[in-house]
């Protein structure tokens, strides 16, 4: 029942702005399991797989709203880096990956919130511009996707929206869709490297496909704006939140190895 109620708020979220709801699931997984963090990316990865099945299906059937060629573009390469991405995670202190996501979302989400000026100045891409930036959104949405243990629906959104020129309902419904085939690769890479505990990835599957149509269809009921501003405020929300969290890492982590404190190193 607890995996059940994580995937069920994983999924609601992961549908309502667009994301694979990893953001979500790991803390909850790390909190209430006691799992690692590397085995909370491996097994988050491995139950996204069907939030991205269950998020493209809903937003596809409530409004038309995924484009099967850009999340195909998107996928194309993402499965590619999602593999060396879940390899590297493997690799680094988990404090730098906090770290350096936090403010990659905080980034990303001023991007998103500029979107009505951006776009006034910078006509939505086509042809080979528009293909050639889907391709480049996948290699770098396709490895954060295998190194952080989330869908990549934080990068893909916003380039689809202000590269791309979709709606935020139309860029939420793709992203879903891209991320099946990443998230299912970088989940194949964590399993063979034992970072998948799958006796409880039963209960979030089923908990995600039903959160996922509940979050889907309310974000079809809200507008776009108010869609993107909720997207952007959560990013902002979780930037602070990995930030603070990495600052809290590598202080345990220097106590644990006998340093000072990294304030301290500096006087």
């Amino acid at each position: 029942m607890l995996s059940f109620v994580i995937g069920l708020t994983a999924g609601a979220f992961g549908g309502l702005v667009g994301l694979g709801g990893g953001v979500i699931m790991i803390p909850l997984m790390v909190r209430f399991f006691q799992l690692v963090q590397k085995q909370a990316h491996g097994t988050s990865l491995m139950a996204l797989v069907f939030t991205g099945l269950a998020g493209a299906g809903t937003y596809y059937l409530k409004g038309g709203s995924v484009d099967v060629v850009a999340a195909a573009l998107l996928a194309a390469t993402a499965m590619i880096t999602a593999r060396f991405g879940a390899l590297y995670a493997d690799s680094l202190p988990e404090w730098q990956l906090k770290r350096a996501f936090g403010v990659f979302l905080i980034l990303v989400s001023l991007l998103l919130l500029s979107k009505p000026f951006y776009a006034q100045f910078s006509p939505p891409a086509g042809g080979l511009v528009k293909a050639a930036a889907l391709l480049g959104t996948g290699v770098v949405s396709g490895f954060l996707a295998g190194m952080m243990g989330v869908g990549g629906g934080s990068i893909m959104v916003p380039a689809l929206v202000l590269v791309v020129g979709h709606s935020q309902h139309m860029a939420q419904g793709t992203s879903l869709l891209a991320m099946v085939p990443a998230g299912a690769m970088g989940a194949f890479t964590h399993w063979r490297l034992g970072n998948v505990v799958t006796k409880i990835v039963p209960g979030l599957i089923a908990g995600i496909i039903v959160g996922t149509y509940l979050g889907g269809t309310l974000a079809h009921m809200l507008s776009e704006a108010n869609l993107r501003y909720i997207f952007a405020a959560m990013l902002i929300w979780l930037g602070i939140r990995d930030i603070r969290s990495s600052v809290k890492l590598r202080r345990r982590e220097e106590e644990a190895a006998g340093q000072p404190p990294a304030a301290s190193r500096q006087l």
